[in-house]
């Protein structure tokens, strides 16, 4: 999908190269990878699609063929009850005869002609095709938020198909063949929120998972039953026996209807795993506490916001009458903190050997909450004026980190980490790097020791998932830092230029955020296997975790906060079968030890012409899929080669199209309905702090961007990448949401120019993670969040230099110091097309 700016032809591929030397990136190529023998693999079980081993067993037990497959009856042995689109059959013909769609734009009719039909397309894709001239179709945002596409399926398909919220393919049409993804120039990939909240998660009890026995898929609604007592694998084509138990459907509670179980009619199930599933008995929640308290830390006064969050939510954290908690606090040595319940008041052990760090006591420092709540209740009352007078500067990140790895080792958990400055003693010191002139260079943008990253793979071998909480006002070397959340599957959250007095904003949103991630879901000693269609390849994963086999990932922890992203290929022809389908499964134990399984099963349709490829473009997770694929170009090799990229996979896109679909003999630039944002979106990427250019963005501030793109799930990148705008002093009923007796009116989404705003009205912009808040007027407003997930500060924008500068820099549809305007970079995509 990326290629070199210097030749056109060329194609390189979509993942980076190896990173440069103490340096990498939190995605994974699968073929670079050595796999780790781990007995998690057998534990979830199976090959990796195209892998499929054939049994040392009788000839019945070998997987038929595709032919054979096809010789099976359809539907067979008096099985009526299985409606048609469930079969996997070949794609259906696309006849020659021209599509009447109903349009008048300018050149439908000519598109028709030259696409040679689209018979049994819906409307909604002929609309997905229609040809747009960017150049002069000016008001191109759709009134409401874009939402994802809707694959061209049945109705009872559509019906069982995993929430786009969920499971989203960066092409809603999967292309039958590589060499027909090569032509349309668009990337195949998958976005994934796999452990997200959900209002309904059927849960299901039984002493049988049925799964394949040659891929090992889990049963889905996507198979096939060729009668009462047998079902084809969707992935792999076996055909499988269905067990005596699957017969009894608890929900009907009747005999004899397999394919009406919960597992077969919804596309998102949790399973109540055996112990099967199990290396151990499940672990209780643990969750130790490691708090920097050097003078930096105690100025910048986050340990009182900490200590009373942490006070008033200790009874909303996950968990049972199993959890554990520990504190170890550090500055130039390590304390930690004896919470025996026998103790009237807790006792601190102070470790000054930091270059040995040991362990005072193994029985008395991760306590069980429930029995020492008291004594947890003091230390956190207590610590704040502990170190109120502390002259203490240097920090002891590394082996405070050490600690805490030998601490959490015999059981595995969480450790949530709070720093403040760059760290100065012991192993993983670091020096600054700060260089304003330098800030863009790629090694700068990569760590500057192993040290984190080799620590964090430690803890994932332990089932330790490590979060950091970075809150600075200077130069902390994030770069580094970040490798011991990356691939120990944690979480990063950075606030700049943090202080309790100086910066409200960021203290509110510090306190949003740490309330949020105290108490939301969590799962521990997890891992997540993404299977696909026979004929596709997973290359490529983005996110943190770290790869046990070519196939599986380690979270030892797992949020639902946090997003994936895959890349794909297509290494066999997907011309037998007309729907492709990936399934992700999250083995995890959850905070009161249950050993569960979630399994999200998504379905497309396999298409065989080019046009209807582009007619199932989902816009918005190809942005989010190419923002990962910059971001590992950006350290693997420089930020303007990815910058380039991003450019060319515009160019290349619309190229194609021009001269492959749309054969209209119309000038401009033209892109079809589908990707008409495509050139906004990947402008908006350019101008974001991970990826614009200049020497005024941060390095931290920069690499907390870079992690965002490649964490966050797809709402998120897209808010931050094109923030939604609204104009709110003058909205009306029209459209408006009726919430039980709340009106909440629906204002339209604004393009992102000055040109929109005017002096006397009120407008509000919604980047995600802060909200702005811009009024030339005296009223006064009530602002209500969107969803508790994400927590959202409000600014209220001063009519000031800085304050106008915060707001429109987010407008990025106008030019913004060496960067294009947006009619000045579709010029530029126009020229390159051109060439």
């Amino acid at each position: 999908m990326f290629r070199d700016e210097k030749s056109s032809s060329s194609q390189v591929s979509l993942h980076c190269s190896d990173p440069p030397p103490g340096g990498d990136s939190s995605s994974t190529t699968t073929d670079s990878v050595s796999p780790v023998p781990n007995s998690y693999d057998s534990l979830e079980g199976g090959s990796y699609p195209g892998e499929h081993r054939t049994p040392k067993t009788s000839k019945s037990s070998v997987p038929p063929s595709v032919d054979e497959a096809k010789q099976a009856p359809p539907f067979g042995y008096g099985y009526p009850s299985m409606q048609p689109a469930y079969q996997q059959g070949p794609p259906p013909r696309t006849d020659s005869s021209p599509s009447h769609c109903g349009y008048n734009q300018t050149g439908m009719s000519q598109l028709s002609a030259a696409l040679g039909g689209l018979s049994g397309v819906p409307e909604l894709e002929v609309e997905a095709l229609r040809p747009v001239n960017l150049l002069q179709e000016r008001n191109l945002l759709p009134l409401r938020p874009l939402e994802a596409p809707e694959p061209h399926l049945s109705a009872d398909l559509k019906k069982a198909n995993c929430s786009p919220n969920t499971f989203r393919c960066t092409l809603t049409n999967i292309p039958q063949s590589q060499a027909l993804l090569n032509k349309a120039r668009l990337p195949l990939g998958l976005l994934l929120h796999p452990f997200r909240d959900l209002s309904q998660l059927p849960v299901i009890t039984s002493n049988t998972i049925v799964r394949c026995r040659s891929c090992r898929a889990y049963i889905n609604p996507f198979v096939s039953f060729l009668d009462q007592r047998r079902w084809k694998c969707n992935l792999c084509y076996r055909v499988n026996d269905v067990p005596d138990e699957f017969m009894y459907n608890p929900v009907t509670r009747s005999y004899g209807e397999p394919h009406k179980r919960p597992e077969v009619q919804n596309s998102t199930v949790e399973f109540i795993a055996s112990s099967d599933y199990m290396l151990r008995p499940p672990q209780p929640a643990v969750y130790l506490f490691v708090l920097d308290v050097s003078h930096n830390a105690v100025e910048a006064g986050y340990l009182q916001v900490c200590c009373q969050t942490l006070l008033e939510n200790l009874d909303r954290m996950p968990g049972d009458t199993r959890t554990r908690v520990g504190f170890v606090t550090f500055d130039s040595t390590i304390h930690f903190y004896n919470l025996h319940e026998s103790l009237s008041q807790p006792q601190m052990l102070v470790v000054s050997d930091i270059d040995d760090v040991f362990i005072p006591t193994h029985d008395s420092l991760l306590v069980n909450l429930k029995e020492s709540k008291e004594l947890v209740r003091g230390l956190l009352t207590a610590l704040p004026g502990m170190f109120f007078q502390t002259r203490e500067t240097h920090s002891a990140l590394g082996p405070a980190l050490q600690a805490a790895y030998k601490l959490m080792s015999p059981t595995g958990g969480r450790v949530s980490l709070f720093q403040t400055q760059l760290p100065t003693l012991g192993h993983g010191l670091l020096q600054s790097r700060e260089d304003p002139n330098q800030r863009s260079t790629t090694k700068h943008l990569g760590p500057a020791t192993d040290f984190y990253k080799k620590l964090a793979l430690d803890c994932s071998g332990q089932q330790i998932g490590v979060d950091l909480f970075l809150l600075s006002s200077q130069y902390s070397d994030l770069a580094s830092l970040a490798c011991v959340s990356k691939y120990s599957a944690g979480s990063i959250f950075y606030y700049p230029s943090f202080h309790h007095v100086r910066n409200p904003a960021q203290l509110d949103k510090f306190r949003k955020d740490l309330e949020r991630y105290l108490t939301r879901k969590i799962g521990f000693e997890a891992v997540m296997r993404i299977r696909c269609t026979k004929g596709l390849s997973i290359h490529t994963f983005h996110g943190n975790f770290f790869v046990r086999s070519t196939d599986l990932l380690s979270l030892a922890n797992v949020n639902p906060d946090s997003g994936f992203a895959v890349q794909m290929s297509i290494e066999e022809s997907l011309a037998d079968t007309s729907l492709a389908c990936f399934q992700a499964a999250l083995l995890y134990t959850s905070s009161k030890g249950k050993r569960r399984i979630r399994v999200h099963t998504l379905c497309l349709p396999v298409v065989s012409q080019l046009s209807d490829v582009y007619a199932g473009a989902d816009v918005q997770a190809i942005t989010c899929l190419l923002a990962n694929m910059a971001i590992d170009r950006s350290i693997s090799s420089s930020l303007s080669d990815a910058r380039d990229a991003l450019v060319n996979a515009v160019v290349d896109s619309l190229s194609a199209y021009k001269s492959t679909v749309s054969n209209l003999q119309q000038s401009g630039l033209i892109a079809p309905a589908s990707l008409c944002l495509f050139p906004l979106y990947v402008l908006a990427l350019l101008k974001q702090k991970a990826l614009r250019t200049g020497t005024s963005t941060r390095l931290d501030e920069r690499v907390f961007a870079m992690c965002e793109f490649k964490t966050q799930p797809l709402q998120q990148v897209m808010r931050m990448v094109h923030p939604n705008l609204y104009r709110v002093d003058a909205m009306s009923d029209q459209g408006a949401l009726h919430l039980s007796d709340c009106v909440v009116p629906q204002p339209h989404l604004l393009h992102l120019t000055a040109e929109k705003l005017t002096r006397e009205g009120a407008f509000l912009m919604d980047c995600g993670s802060v909200c702005s808040l811009r009024s030339g007027l005296p009223h006064r407003f009530i602002f209500r969040g969107r969803h508790p997930t994400f927590s959202s500060t409000l600014h209220v924008v001063k009519d000031d230099a800085s304050g106008k500068t915060s707001f429109f820099q987010y407008l990025v549809e106008d030019r913004s110091e060496s960067a294009f305007s947006y009619y000045e970079f579709l010029l530029h995509v126009q020229q390159q097309i051109s060439k």
